[in-house]
């Protein structure tokens, strides 16, 4: 194959030339801890097919014989990501010990990977058997909790935007600022609040520093807390008990409507 004929196959998405000596070289799981590791340490603008062959050594059409694309790689990265969280629930503890376990590797996971957030925010939620093996668990756990379907439904949703807001959200998270750069600003900040009307803003001047904190410390705090929050949210959402349990929404497909517990009221329009 002439160098036009790779530079068109490599465009149009055609079979890539049969290499063995470059295939036997790589393996997927190969090509993927290597793209993780790339993303991670440099953002997903950098990951490229071109560029992750030259990190392993091999030209791109080898990678093809794995990934036809970058959508192909990125996809391949989301389920390594969706395989990392821990769904072995332990089946001797309580459902919101289970629940509060597997959020508590779910953030885990994000935070070791800088990329994951915005790898599972643009990807399709449920388009691996990880992903999959993640959801079912979940809904497991809150069905255990005596949540209906709909609901524990809504919750395994939240769970999951929860840990990205957390992780996305972590005090001092800004990757286009140096160490020292981010230093200057949040003391900058901190000054600022703590210069404000105190008559007028009394609550922001005496919280000046929290606000504007970003230790190891501060983080650790960050997501304790956020991760408490929610717990204590669905465990208060929580049915008490059949009698005290109602209608919920019926999911479309006919039959009884399910039910859930009091909690607060239901935020959406009647007749849903």
């Amino acid at each position: 194959m002439t160098t036009t004929q790779a530079r068109d196959t490599e465009g149009s998405g055609g079979p890539p030339p049969r290499d063995s000596t470059e295939r036997t070289r790589l393996s997927k799981d190969a090509v993927v801890d290597r793209a993780l590791a790339l993303a991670d340490a440099e953002g997903l603008d950098a990951l490229t097919i071109r560029r992750l062959a030259h990190e392993l050594g091999v030209t791109p059409m080898a990678l093809y014989w794995h990934f036809r694309s970058k959508e192909a790689l990125l996809t391949g990265l989301a389920d390594r990501i969706w395989a990392e969280i821990d769904t072995d629930v332990d089946p001797a503890a309580d459902w919101a010990k289970q629940l509060r376990g597997m959020m508590e590797s779910l953030v885990r996971v994000l935070r070791a990977h800088p990329c994951a957030s915005q790898i599972l925010l643009s990807g399709e939620k449920l388009s691996s058997d990880a992903a999959l093996l993640a959801t079912e668990t979940a809904l497991e756990v809150l069905r255990r909790g005596g949540f209906d379907p709909v609901h524990a439904s809504e919750l395994a949703r939240a769970a999951l935007w929860t840990g990205l807001m957390l992780v996305m959200s972590t005090p001092g998270f800004d990757p286009a600022l140096t160490d020292n750069e981010l230093a200057e600003l949040l003391r900058r900040n901190r000054v600022r609040l703590a210069m404000l009307p105190p008559d007028r803003y009394p609550r922001l001047v005496e919280a000046a520093a929290p606000m504007t904190a970003c230790s190891a410390e501060d983080q650790e705090f960050h997501f304790r807390f956020g991760i408490d929050l929610f717990i204590a949210g669905v465990q208060a959402m929580a049915p008490r008990s059949e009698d005290e349990s109602r209608a919920s929404p019926s999911s479309g497909r006919g039959g009884a409507p399910a039910r859930r517990g009091p909690g607060p009221a239901d935020p959406r329009p009647a007749g849903r």
